[in-house]
């Protein structure tokens, strides 16, 4: 739930709803944000290295999804 918390601090801050996110329980590496073809975004949360390091790079990791 920490790091669910931590992604709609993210997410919240750039103005995306909530309901336009699917964030899988399980983590991978590497993390991840695609762009699902029901128009969310789906963000697997980065396994291996440390969660403030990877939330650094979600606003562009996002900003690239919603490009595409």
């Amino acid at each position: 739930m920490k790091e669910i918390d931590a992604i709609f601090a993210v997410t919240d801050a750039l103005g995306v709803h909530r309901e336009a996110l699917v964030i899988p329980l399980g983590p991978a590496s590497p993390g991840r944000v695609r762009k699902l073809p029901s128009g969310k975004l789906e963000i697997t949360v980065e396994s291996v290295r440390p969660l403030d390091e990877w939330l650094a790079e979600l606003p562009a990791l996002i900003a690239a999804a919603q490009a595409k």
